[in-house]
């Protein structure tokens, strides 16, 4: 069973999906099981370039990934950048190789607000 709100990849043909409604069915891709990315903090990990940092200005909130950011090649970057609260992803912004690792988005009510964020290579990471 899938877990709403979850992140899921393909480890054959790469393809990612999140899921918006959780049922009995098994999420299957290329013929066998797609992977849950689990949630990865810096507790678990150690400080690194992956850690979304939540800031808080006038206008709305900015999620800049990594407190030195991180690369945006090609071949390596971050893909996904969603605020969540009360574990329901509430805003998210689709990233390409060549923009920058932030997304700004305006002011929402900020008690429980964390950001996740998908790295290509990576995988899924927590504020």
């Amino acid at each position: 069973m899938a877990k709403q709100n979850a992140i899921y990849k393909c480890d054959i043909c790469g393809n990612v999906v999140s899921v918006l409604e959780a049922n009995a069915g098994e999420l299957v891709c290329c013929g066998q099981p797609m992977n849950l990315l689990e949630e990865k903090t810096a507790e678990q990990e150690g400080k690194e370039k992956h850690i979304p940092i939540v800031e808080f200005f006038e206008k709305g909130i900015r999620v800049r990934v990594g407190s030195t950011p991180h690369p945006m090649e090609e071949k390596h970057y971050i893909e996904l950048i969603q605020l969540i609260k009360d574990g329901d992803v509430v805003a998210g912004k689709r990233l390409n190789f060549d923009d920058e690792p932030v997304a700004e988005f305006c002011n929402l009510h900020t008690k429980g607000l964390k950001a996740r964020i998908l790295c290509n290579i990576h995988g899924v990471w927590v504020s």
